[in-house]
């Protein structure tokens, strides 16, 4: 089985007569989404250039939308802004494909529909990111779905993710590793890792009345740098809490005034960035994070801790500082 037919069986029973669109540049991508989407049992409703995006009298949406962007130009941004309105206004699913190199402004231009990102895409991706609709009713509205049960699949997804690497390494013969996949790009070496940077003498951030300041920058670095330690003596993967390590990599920036783009905070992550992606949007949805718009150039966007989170991370490192002194 490939990883492509596993992850068919993955999305497989949610019974819903579902049509999709599809929009890439190059004309051999366009015809492999429509093969995958057509073999997962969909039906293709438009397969177009991104140029069809920017029409005049744009023909309606399919209810899930798939559109392949790497190497985003000023027309190809345009169109992932116009496909971002209509999908929010129509509801229908969107999942953009890009690489690393065009995260940064494809992010920024999806700022209404709750886009999913993908970033240097397998086939199953794809079809792992169509398996999101079973989160949505037939009628295209979005289930509500309790706090728990968004995280019981987020985690699902990323299982599901996993399985597929395995099968792809089983099956698919020795590679440029950099290319077959994103998560050498970002993983840490040695270097990296004997490179803490630390800040100059701003000591704690400024606390609101009644909360707690957060600690030290140069803290909150040496506790991300341990982390990180560990998986020069121990297999990465044991340790992988994206959530918490972006977290703690938001709150050390918080301090130091200092903004954090999207590729950054994937790479913070310590795990593939389309799964970061995924936790960002999460996170985002839970009102941990928020987007910052960049005031000089609209294709940027950076994420920040909202007062919520900063309020809760200032007191877990109060409550630290108390069990320290305790036992002291």
């Amino acid at each position: 089985m490939g990883q492509v037919d596993f992850a068919y069986d993955a999305v497989a029973g949610a019974g819903l007569a579902v049509t999709v669109s599809i929009f890439a540049e190059r004309e051999e991508m366009r015809a492999q989404m429509r093969q995958d989407v057509e073999g997962g049992g969909l039906t293709v409703r438009e397969c177009a250039g991104l140029e069809a995006l920017l029409g005049d009298l744009p023909r309606p949406l399919g209810d899930a939308v798939l559109v392949d962007c790497p190497s985003p130009d000023c027309a190809a941004l345009a169109a992932l802004e116009r496909v971002d309105e209509r999908a929010a206004r129509s509801g229908a699913l969107l999942v953009v494909t890009t690489s690393v190199g065009g995260l940064d402004e494809v992010f920024a231009c999806l700022s209404r529909s709750g886009a999913q990102i993908l970033v240097n895409a397998r086939r199953a991706d794809r079809v792992i990111a169509l398996g999101q609709m079973l989160g949505r009713a037939p009628c295209g509205r979005v289930r509500e779905l309790s706090a728990d049960d968004r995280m019981a699949l987020l985690r699902l997804t990323e299982q599901v993710g996993q399985i597929a690497d395995r099968l792809e390494e089983l099956g698919s013969p020795p590679q440029n590793e950099t290319l077959r996949s994103p998560v050498r790009a970002f993983r840490f070496d040695d270097a990296q890792l004997g490179a803490v940077a630390l800040p100059g003498d701003r000591l704690v951030h400024s606390a609101r009345p009644g909360r707690p300041a957060l600690p030290d920058a140069r803290l909150v670095r040496r506790i991300i740098h341990q982390r990180q330690l560990r998986a020069r003596f121990l297999t990465g993967e044991l340790f992988a809490d994206p959530a918490w390590d972006m977290l703690l990599d938001l709150a050390a920036a918080r301090v130091e005034h200092a903004r954090v783009s999207v590729t950054s905070l994937c790479i913070a992550s310590g795990v593939p960035p389309t799964t970061a992606l995924r936790w960002i949007g999460q996170l985002t949805d839970m009102g941990l994070f928020e987007r910052v718009e960049d005031e000089t150039d609209r294709r940027r966007v950076f994420i920040q801790l909202t007062d919520r989170a900063c309020d809760a991370m200032a007191r877990y490192f109060a409550e630290l500082g108390r069990e320290r002194t305790g036992l002291a």
